[in-house]
Formats: C-alpha cells, sequence, structure tokens
C-alpha cells in the first residue's frame, strides 16, 4: 500500500471525527504527491497539488525538505507546474521559514542566474531564522566579492525583515467572552488528560472549555466581523498552573489570526485578559505568539470612609465592579494611547501589555522572529563593518547606584550577555541571558520538537551545560497514545542532543522519574539558570523559570532566554517546629500566613527568595516547588555552605547512576555536569566562591517572616469546591487547619506521590504504617492509598535500607516493569499501591480517581477535573496536604483529628526544618 493510500485512509477516518486532512511531515508521502503533481493525467492530481501547497509542514520537517527542493527546481525551470509558477515557487518558500528552504534560497540567491538570483535574495532578506551555518555561506560569499550577499546583509544589518512589516493598527476592536469566572486554570484551555493530542493542533482544540464556549465564540464572531474576540477570567487570573502552549495554541485557533495561509492550523495573535490579570509564566506563552494580555482592574476593592478595605463576614474584602466586560461588550484596544475603550470612554490603562517590546512581537507575529532578528542584524553589521541602526527598542537598563543584589540579580548579572561591561542591573531590567540547564516533559516534548522544526534548528546549542527530555508524565499507563508518541519524541530529541528518558536503541531501561526531581539533580551550580517545559521547573539550587514548549525549545536551540530582571519578596522563619509537624505544613503556612500580613498575593509575578538553608535539595524543593501555587515567578533557595556542598554531593551521585545506566551521549554531558559540580565544590570549600547569598542592602518588593511557631496542626490547601462566590473555588489560596474538618469529612482516596514528595516521604509511610499496626494490631485501609515514588532512585534506596519491604507487606499492588499497564486503572481497592515512579495522578492525563470523590493528596494542583473530575450529584475535590496526614486519612477513611493525628506520629521522623542560627 502506497504512503499516499494510507493518508487517504487516515483523511476518511478524521473526517468521521469532524477534523480536516492532518498536516504532513513525512518527507517520503511529499515526494509521492509530486509524482502525482508531475503527472498530469492523475487521478489524485489536484489533491495532492492542494495538500503540496497548503498543507505541509514547514521547518526542518523531511517533508520541508523535499518540498523546498522541488520548489527549486520549479524555480530554475528544471521542473514545470502549471499552478506553481516560479514566482508562487518563491513565495512558498518564504513561508518555510527555514532550514531546507533558507540553504534553497541561499543557493537561488548565490547562484549564476542574475535574474533568479535578484528575486531569490528579495525573499531571503524576509527571512530570520538563519542558524551559524547559513550565515556562515552568506559571510563567505560576501568576502568573496559577492553582489547579492552584500545586498541581503545590507538589508539584514538594517532590520528590513522588521521594518517593512506592516504597522500595528491602531485600533484594535474586540468582543469579550468571559470563559470562566475566578482564576483561569490552562487546564480549561488545554485539559492535562488531553495531553496526547497536543501536537495534533486542530483536534486538541476541540478540547477547548467546551463545545458550547466553542459555539458562543464562533456566534460572537459572526456577529461582529470587524472584532477579534477576547477571552476573559472575570474576578480572577487568566492562565494560573502552567504556560502551556497548547493552551495558547488552542485560543489563537478559535479567536486569533492565520500564521500563514500555507501553514495549516498554526494561528497567532490571541488576546485574554484577566480581571487580575494573566499569569506570568503564561503571559510569556502569549507573548511567543505575538499575543496581547491584558490586567483588566475590572473589580476593586471597595474602600471604607477611611480608605480602608471592606471585608465581608469571612474576612475578604467586598469587591466592586469598575466596569463590566459581560460577553459581547464591543471594547477598543488603542495601542497609541495605551488604553482600553468603551467607545470613547476610557475603562482602563494598558501600557503593561503594549511596552516596546510586546508590541515588537505583535508586530513580528511572535517573540522568537525577535529574538532571531536581533542577531542576525548583529550579525550582518559585524560582517559589514558598520554599526546596526537602531530599530529594536533598546533593552531598559535599571541600575541604582548603591544598592545591593537580591540573589536573582546576582544571577541574571552574572549570565548576562550583550550589556555594558561593568553596569550593575536591578530588577526591571530587561536582559538576555545565558541558559545552563534545559528540561523537555513529555506532555509538551512533541510540540517542542515541532517548534525546533519550524525554527529551523536541528542540533542543541553548545551553549547549555545539560538538558533532559523526560518521561514522567506519560509513566503510569503504556498505552496506545503513549506508544505512538514517545518513542519518536525520545528519537528526536535523543538526535537532538538531550540527555533522554527512554533510549531510542533499548539498550538502557526507561527511567519515568518525574521531570523535576532529575532537573534538581542535574542543576549543579547554586547560580544556574534553568528553563523547563512545565510550571514546576522550580529548582533548590538556581534559579528555574517554567516556560511554554516554543521558549523551552528557544533556550535548546540558542542556550538563551529573555526577560526582565523580577522583583523580589524575601522570606525568612523564626520560632521552633514541633516536632509532630512536616515540613509541607510550614509550605502551606508560609501561603497563609502571607496572605493574612498583605492581604494580597504579594508572591505573585515575582521572585520568592526563601531563606532555608539547612534543608538538603531534595527537602527545599518542596518548598521551592509550590512557588508555582503561590503564583510567583520563579523561587530561589538561599542555602548554607556545608548544606549545598552535602546537596551537590548527592546531585553527583545521582548523575553517576545515570552514567551507569548508559544514558550519558558522546559528549559525555552527564560526565560533563560532574565535573562542574566538582568545581563549584572546590569552590566553597576554598571560600573562592561561597553559597549564593544576597547582598545585606539589598532591595526587595516585600519581605516576610514565617513564625514557625504559631504553626500548631497540619495545614491543608483546600479547593473550597461550594464556596457561593465562584471566583474563590480552585485558588490554591484556601489554606485550613485539619482540625476545620472535625474530623468527619469522608476520604474516598488518598495519593502520595509528585514532585512533592522526597525519599523522606516514602519512609514516613513505612514507619507511619508500623506504628499503626503496633498501636491497632493491624492495618487495614479504609480508602485506596496511591504510592509513586518520584524516581527510580529513591525506590532503589528504599529497596537497599529495608523500607521498601515494608511497603510491599501493606501493598496490594506493586508496579512490574517488565509488564507495564496498558489501561488506566477505573477502579480502586480499600489498599496499597506501590506505583511506578512519575506523575501518576498528579498530572490526571492518565491516572484519575473516581468522579465525584474526595481525594487527599501530597500532589501539588487541585483544579477542578484534574486529580478528580465531578459526578452528576457530588464536585469532585482533591484537599491537598502532607504525607502523614494522606496516610492516615485513608487507614480512617476520613480526615483526622489533631490528637489522632499526633498519636499516628509519634516517634516518626518527619521533614523538620530549623532556621539557621545566623
Amino acid at each position: 500500500m502506497s504512503l499516499y493510500t494510507q493518508y487517504l485512509e487516515e483523511i476518511a477516518a478524521r473526517k468521521k471525527d469532524g477534523l480536516h486532512p492532518k498536516p504532513i511531515d513525512d518527507g517520503a508521502l511529499v515526494a509521492e504527491l509530486i509524482e502525482q503533481i508531475k503527472d498530469t493525467g492523475n487521478a489524485h492530481r489536484a489533491d495532492s497539488l492542494n495538500f503540496f501547497i497548503y498543507n505541509t509542514l514547514p521547518g526542518t520537517t523531511s517533508a520541508a525538505g523535499v518540498k523546498a527542493a522541488f520548489l527549486k527546481q520549479i524555480v530554475l525551470g528544471e521542473e514545470s507546474v502549471a499552478e506553481i509558477t516560479p514566482d508562487f515557487a518563491l513565495e512558498l518558500l518564504s513561508h518555510m521559514k527555514g532550514g531546507p528552504s533558507v540553504d534553497v534560497l541561499l543557493d537561488l540567491a548565490l547562484g549564476d542566474d542574475a535574474t533568479v538570483a535578484a528575486k531569490a535574495a528579495d525573499v531571503l532578506k524576509t527571512q530570520v531564522f538563519l542558524y551559524d551555518a547559513d550565515m556562515a555561506r552568506l559571510k563567505a560569499a560576501f568576502d568573496a566579492g559577492n553582489a547579492v550577499a552584500k545586498d541581503v546583509l545590507e538589508s539584514y544589518a538594517k532590520a528590513e525583515f522588521f521594518t517593512k512589516l506592516p504597522d500595528v493598527e491602531e485600533e484594535i476592536k474586540v468582543v469579550t467572552f468571559i470563559a470562566a469566572e475566578g482564576d483561569i486554570s490552562t487546564d480549561l484551555l488545554s485539559p492535562g488528560n488531553q495531553a496526547h493530542s497536543r501536537s495534533d493542533r486542530e483536534l486538541h482544540g476541540k478540547c477547548m472549555i467546551s463545545p458550547a464556549a466553542q459555539e458562543e465564540i464562533q456566534a460572537l464572531q459572526k456577529q461582529h466581523p470587524d472584532a477579534r474576540v477576547m477571552l476573559i477570567a472575570e474576578k480572577g487570573t487568566m492562565g494560573v498552573g502552567s504556560s502551556r502552549m497548547s493552551g495558547v495554541n488552542n485560543v489563537a485557533l478559535w479567536t486569533g489570526k492565520k500564521a500563514s495561509p500555507y501553514v495549516p492550523f498554526v494561528n497567532i495573535a490571541p488576546i485574554v485578559a484577566g480581571t487580575n490579570g494573566i499569569s506570568p509564566i503564561f503571559l510569556t506563552t502569549v507573548g511567543v505568539t505575538g499575543g496581547i494580555g491584558i490586567d483588566l482592574k475590572n473589580w476593586v476593592k471597595k474602600l471604607d470612609e477611611n480608605g480602608k478595605p471592606v471585608l465581608d463576614e469571612n474576612g475578604d474584602a467586598v469587591l466592586e465592579q469598575a466596569y463590566s466586560v459581560e460577553t459581547g461588550k464591543v471594547l477598543t484596544i488603542n495601542t497609541k494611547t495605551q488604553k482600553l475603550y468603551e467607545g470613547d470612554k476610557e475603562l482602563v490603562d494598558i501600557s503593561s501589555a503594549l511596552t516596546a517590546p510586546k508590541m515588537e512581537f505583535i508586530k513580528a507575529g511572535g517573540s522568537y522572529a525577535v529574538v532571531f532578528g536581533k542577531k542576525l542584524q548583529t550579525f550582518a553589521a559585524e560582517t559589514l563593518g558598520v554599526e546596526a541602526p537602531s530599530v529594536f527598542a533598546a533593552s531598559k537598563a535599571v541600575s541604582h547606584e548603591g544598592q545591593g543584589l537580591t540573589a536573582v540579580e546576582k544571577i541574571f548579572n552574572a549570565n548576562a550577555t550583550g550589556t555594558t561591561p561593568g553596569k550593575t542591573l536591578h530588577a526591571g531590567s530587561d536582559v538576555r541571558v545565558k541558559v545552563n540547564i534545559v528540561g523537555s516533559q513529555d506532555t509538551t516534548g512533541l510540540m517542542t520538537s515541532q517548534e525546533l522544526e519550524a525554527m529551523a534548528a536541528t542540533v542543541i546549542s553548545p551553549v547549555v551545560d545539560g538538558a533532559y527530555q523526560s518521561g514522567c508524565h506519560t509513566a503510569s499507563v503504556w498505552d496506545i497514545k503513549a506508544q505512538t508518541n514517545i518513542p519518536k519524541l525520545m528519537g528526536f530529541m535523543n538526535k537532538f542532543g538531550l540527555i533522554t528518558a527512554r533510549d531510542p536503541k533499548g539498550e538502557y531501561p526507561a527511567m519515568t522519574d518525574v521531570i523535576h526531581k532529575v532537573l534538581n539533580d542535574i542543576t549543579v551550580d547554586d547560580w544556574a539558570i534553568i528553563i523547563g517545559g512545565d510550571s514546576h521547573t522550580r529548582m533548590s539550587k538556581g534559579v528555574a523559570f517554567g516556560a511554554d514548549s516554543g521558549t523551552v525549545a528557544l533556550a535548546l536551540a540558542t542556550g538563551e532566554a529573555t526577560m526582565p530582571i523580577p522583583e523580589s519578596v524575601k522570606v525568612t522563619f523564626k520560632g521552633t517546629m514541633a516536632d509532630y509537624m512536616d515540613f509541607r505544613d510550614v509550605v502551606h503556612a508560609t501561603q497563609a500566613q502571607m496572605l493574612k500580613k498583605f492581604g494580597d498575593n504579594v508572591f505573585q509575578g515575582r521572585i520568592i527568595e526563601v531563606h532555608i538553608g539547612t534543608l538538603l535539595a531534595d527537602q527545599a524543593f518542596t518548598f521551592t516547588d509550590w512557588t508555582a501555587e503561590m503564583k510567583a515567578k520563579a523561587s530561589i533557595c538561599i542555602s548554607e555552605d556545608e548544606t549545598l556542598i552535602e546537596s551537590l554531593e548527592i546531585a553527583k551521585s545521582r548523575i553517576q547512576i545515570m552514567i551507569d545506566k548508559g544514558m550519558d551521549n558522546e559528549n559525555r554531558v552527564l560526565q560533563g555536569l560532574i565535573d562542574k559540580a566538582d568545581k563549584r565544590i572546590a569552590e566553597i570549600r576554598s571560600g573562592e566562591k561561597p553559597a549564593l547569598k544576597p547582598d545585606d542592602n539589598a532591595k526587595y518588593f516585600a519581605e516576610l517572616v514565617v513564625d514557625l511557631d504559631a504553626i500548631n496542626e497540619p495545614m491543608i490547601a483546600d479547593p473550597d469546591v461550594n464556596n457561593e462566590d465562584v471566583s474563590k473555588r480552585y485558588t490554591h489560596d484556601t489554606i485550613r487547619p485539619v482540625s476545620y474538618y472535625g474530623g468527619d469529612k469522608k476520604v474516598d482516596l488518598g495519593f502520595v506521590g509528585s514532585c512533592m514528595v522526597h525519599k523522606g516521604d516514602m519512609k514516613i509511610i513505612s514507619e507511619m504504617l508500623q506504628n499503626l499496626e503496633k498501636q491497632n494490631g493491624e492495618v487495614k485501609f479504609a480508602a485506596p492509598l496511591v504510592v509513586a515514588p518520584p524516581t527510580y532512585n529513591i525506590v532503589d534506596e528504599l529497596k537497599a535500607e529495608g523500607d521498601w519491604d515494608v511497603l510491599r507487606k501493606y501493598a496490594g499492588f506493586e508496579f512490574d516493569d517488565t509488564h507495564p499497564k496498558a489501561k488506566a486503572r477505573t477502579e480502586y481497592e480499600n489498599m496499597l499501591y506501590l506505583e511506578r515512579p512519575g506523575c501518576n495522578l498528579c498530572m490526571g492525563n492518565q491516572e484519575k480517581a473516581a468522579k465525584g470523590d474526595t481525594v487527599m493528596a501530597t500532589s501539588t494542583r487541585l483544579f477542578q477535573g484534574r486529580v478528580v473530575e465531578d459526578a452528576d450529584n457530588k464536585k469532585g475535590e482533591s484537599l491537598l496536604a502532607s504525607t502523614p496526614v494522606v496516610v492516615l486519612s485513608t487507614i480512617l477513611g476520613r480526615t483526622p483529628s489533631v490528637e489522632e493525628y499526633k498519636a499516628a506520629v509519634e516517634g516518626i521522623n518527619l521533614t523538620q526544618y530549623a532556621p539557621p542560627l545566623n
């Protein structure tokens, strides 16, 4: 059977689901299309021509390579297709972004045919995705006296690829659509349980919000054909939880503009808004697509006669509406005045959404084009020996003489590139920084690979110290979806230069460890910058930023990232932690004490600089990880010298295990990380460069001292699913003591796992079960307890220390890597399940609790439908707590009383913390 026949069968199958033909990335299939196009009598010629022109993916896909080669033949007159003139062939090449298409354009522009060369040069001048090899060809031709090469370089030096683009419209008419009330999680825009389809943009687009919402959006578009639909989080923040490129892609697919007439289902320029603005990491993703993210401020706190907020009976601020954005309102964004209007009435200043850099992203159709364009302009000017004109907005430089540096300011200054030598930059400065570590996770990895292909990247930047492709989000169930997607992903990333969780050659065993734990281990410098394709990229060494799949691709391809230096909030601790409390309770109490002190969330969009130096990196990660739920931009753990050295030694041992398994590549990346760890340890021990500390005279947005003495019972993050104010549900801000529940709230399932737990948590389970058996004569579960260790290293260590055998004793199920589950579990018995290392229930894309269940979990997310969906008669809810609370809740089948809890943890080594003496 020919590939084309197979493609027709796939088209027929997709048509039944209301889908168009899938975009083509296979060069062999394009080769068949070309043969049918050349055969003027072929029955499939018209369709083949259509697929070739409109349905072939650009960039570095094999399909793009075959397409570009054929277009080159048409331009040179070696092949003739009536429907594709040489000029049209050049137009098609102009929309293919880079890689093979740029290679062809360079061939044509630097060729012997002067007419063709001139036309190809004009197209080449519009392209920005050129890499070192492409620029080297241009430079060599220029050095040899080629006039066309000089002409192209002169255009690049003037940045005509940008200046000749149409200006951003002065007025953009929008029609409002309230997507939901309260914070909008990215799960609403791109559900985790549909992660397998993210790389199929049309299919995945069908899961955004709901079919009813999609119909309403389409109705608004028909009613207001001259306006763009603006998606709104009413009384909340848009895009909380993750960067999720697939969420932005879905919004753009339904409400944005087509990026190219010749590239299917790739839309750009979505417009999103929230009463409380846009989540920082999601806003970055909006910028990637040239979109606009607006802070509406349409609800404000009601003030009394003394100017103080009026509080309701729950102690929450009463809000009053400043203006309405109800669905169907027609508003105007004015990009010159930087205001939002209803008719002639000014509603709000939106200058933060329309800064000079953001306007450049909007004009260029996304941030990538600007990043690559700046690099191209610099190269051209240097090659010509001229000074590049100021075309792009100057990077904002904020420097306060005599003011010290916060930890993040120190890291950014140390890693900055292209800045004025000797100039110290403070928060608010726009900085291009070197990226040390990059992580790609498996449910967004296919999109990252597509982004890399689209920007014509073929190999990881040598600037990056190490990069890892995980397999944790698809670890629970090795089903047909995973078997289809994951080997393809691992093969691509392995070839690109990443260390991969699964070996494309099948020589080392699959390592489904939670990505954040691996990244935390391979980060071997407290001055490092880490970019990862997940919002919980929040290492306890260095500073880590969760990012969309495109920003991850950019970091892999260039070894750089560009962002403003964020403000910081300093968090320190006082008092003594009770011996019956777990460190997870300190994490939750930090959020509660912050909200009580400040009223508003001062963490949102900022760096949390947490001074927690006596905790090892594994345990400290429990805090830095949760800063995603605090809506912080990122976090930095300030460590003591000896603690950091011990953490680095542990990291070295775990990297060595990866090497011993055969995971290192020909560039010996993992060995290089061990060498870097040794160097950093030597620097600390010698006093040459102690552990990272902020300056004493650093300036912070706010400072919080957490009172450990005030934490006297376990703390639970509650989704508050029945709150009458819908905007206050599923926020992660409702932190309650366990006594709130009176010891009688039914718990249907417990889960200990995710990136929030460490080896100590697994030992706590072992010790608790032994404790409970001694107290009660047996261990009997009143609800299922699902345990998923975060890494295989932890399992191996538990086995060596005897704890795994204890867990086995009480377990009714233990994972078996020789026979991985092929189907997700839909029913649970009241017993202990020892699941394979990975994300498991926390991700919600494979395993889920039964609908309507009340789940007590150690995981990170409590969003609606994530871990548990609603039943017809009861809302599902996921309460987040410490490991001992989860274990005891499953033994009792309900929340424990404080007295029951204390008895159950008596004599157990919980994760403890004491503030540094200094």
